[in-house]
């Protein structure tokens, strides 16, 4: 395969610590509704609400605050009150202003990519508002000749963007945490993925593990790898 020509980078909890929040936000809001229901009622419903409403609601803090005021008002017949519904929207709000931390080694091998001419692409998902306010607050834009926020990765929205970009699968390479969403449609198209793992997975991404057999994807086991792996993929070409 020739080396590639767009390297995709993944935003949350590849980029910057993402899932985190939204756990302790979570835990939180158990905590205030315990009274209710036990934590793990109350994760077992958010998650069947969650699971039902993405489709409709999509991805990131938004969807995370109404899915949450729906679970307590279904688990208590609409009993909550609405002092409660509103620190729950007050929790849910400081998930769309915390300050946007790179992680380790981000800004070193964003500095070399760039500095070896690579053209580099943001693609996240989720809703364009927050994550557009997410980039601005990491101070990582410059690094990225292309942004790209959808509403899901899935093979449609790779085929569409390698389309637009006037791309063979075998010139993209995506690099994320999530098998689910930066792995496994891009594996499927032909394309490189690139799995960098994360110490925490939302439960929505996670994938099972035959989903995995047989399809082709390079592991690293920190971001600094993804240099070394792309070097020898232009040695190959070379």
């Amino acid at each position: 395969m020739p080396a590639p020509t767009l390297i995709a980078f993944d935003a949350d909890d590849t980029l910057w610590p993402n899932q985190p929040h939204y756990d302790q936000a979570e835990a939180q809001l158990y905590e205030l509704l315990t009274h209710y229901a036990d934590a793990d009622t109350l994760s077992r419903r958010f998650n069947e609400v969650q699971r039902r409403d993405l489709p409709l609601l999509g991805y990131g803090a938004k969807s995370f605050i109404i899915c949450m005021v729906e679970t307590i008002i279904s688990l208590t017949d609409g009993r909550v009150t609405g002092r409660e519904i509103q620190q729950i929207l007050d929790h849910g709000k400081r998930l769309l202003d915390y300050p946007i931390e790179p992680l380790p080694d981000v800004r070193a091998v964003l500095d070399v990519l760039q500095e070896q001419g690579h053209r580099l692409m943001l693609l996240t998902k989720g809703d364009l508002f927050d994550q557009e306010s997410k980039l601005a607050r990491s101070g990582l834009g410059d690094y990225f000749a292309h942004v790209e926020i959808v509403s899901e990765k899935n093979e449609a929205t790779y085929r569409r963007l390698l389309q637009r970009y006037g791309l063979r699968p075998e010139q993209f390479v995506m690099i994320g945490n999530s098998l689910k969403s930066d792995v496994l449609p891009v594996a499927r198209l032909g394309a490189r993925a690139v799995h960098v793992p994360y110490h925490t997975t939302w439960v929505m991404e996670e994938v099972p593990a035959e989903q995995l057999v047989g399809v082709p994807f390079h592991r690293v086991e920190a971001l600094a790898e993804v240099v070394t792996y792309l070097e020898a993929l232009a040695d190959d070409d070379a």
